[in-house]
């Protein structure tokens, strides 16, 4: 009964070790995984190390107070003192690695710092090259407008240039038609004119040839009637072709003299041999 006990107790105190000796470890990985992922796995494998060593220790130690008694007696305080030890050292490491957890620690946050730091210049110059770029994209977006504008203007004073310059030719072409409008119809008035004037001289001409025609005709006609036309006839003191009173031919009986002085008779009494006649068939004499 004494033995079972006695092995009983080595063997709680050999698993409280144990627990001490695993607790730490675990803690010491927890730490060390967020200082840096190289430092997790070497302190993962010392762990293992450390945990497969007590463990060997642990059932070295169980089998030794299997074999006796007092040994077990002196093996349970001698593996206490080594559990002790062992989490003397296991404390001192979990210092030593609290102090490189703290210092990773600072270095990750200097590191943030500056990569912070970093990041925050590089975006302010990023950003400064951005709004250059803008700048310069704007200055070269109001020279294009600036250049298209002067295009346009140029564009339009050019069609009003060409607009104002058809609008003359069309003027010029318009004032040019009138004038030869008006110079055809001036020529053609003038032609008009002179076709009237020929056909009132052609008429007038006519109309004196008809006159003449008719005043030879007329005054044939009282010469037949007054003397059947011969110029030596008699009628008491009418004498010649036209019976006209010898006192008239002033002695000259020729028919030259005859012919005008009966002209100058009859215009100076009736205007023309056509009135004699009509005067003459009135009254039977002239």
């Amino acid at each position: 009964m004494t033995f079972k006990h006695n092995f009983k107790k080595v063997l709680s105190a050999t698993a409280f070790a144990a627990a001490l000796v695993v607790a730490p470890a675990a803690n010491v990985s927890a730490a060390t995984n967020d200082a840096s992922s190289t430092q997790q796995s070497s302190t993962a494998t010392s762990q293992d190390q450390q945990a497969s060593q007590d463990q060997a220790a642990s059932q070295s130690s169980a089998a030794n107070q299997s074999s006796s008694t007092s040994t077990s007696s002196a093996t349970s305080t001698s593996t206490v003192k080594k559990v002790a030890k062992k989490t003397k050292k296991t404390s001192k490491k979990k210092a030593v690695k609290k102090v490189a957890k703290k210092t990773s620690k600072k270095a990750t946050k200097k590191a943030k710092k500056t990569s912070k730091k970093s990041t925050k210049k590089t975006t302010k110059a990023a950003t400064a090259a951005v709004t250059a770029s803008a700048d310069q994209s704007q200055a070269t977006d109001q020279q294009d407008d600036a250049a298209k504008k002067a295009a346009e203007a140029a564009a339009k004073k050019a069609a009003a240039a060409k607009k104002a310059a058809a609008k003359k030719a069309a003027a010029k072409k318009a004032a040019a038609k009138k004038a030869a409008a008006k110079k055809k119809a001036a020529a053609k008035k003038r032609a008009a004119a002179k076709k009237r004037a020929a056909a009132k001289k052609k008429a007038a001409a006519k109309k004196k040839a008809a006159k003449k025609s008719a005043e030879k005709a007329a005054k044939y006609w009282i010469a037949m009637r007054e003397s059947g036309g011969y110029y030596t006839a008699r009628n008491g003191s009418c004498y010649g072709r036209y019976q006209l009173l010898i006192s008239y031919l002033g002695g000259d009986l020729s028919k030259k003299n005859q012919e005008r002085t009966a002209d100058r008779y009859v215009y100076g009494r009736y205007g023309s041999w056509v009135n004699a006649k009509r005067f003459w068939l009135a009254h039977n004499w002239y």
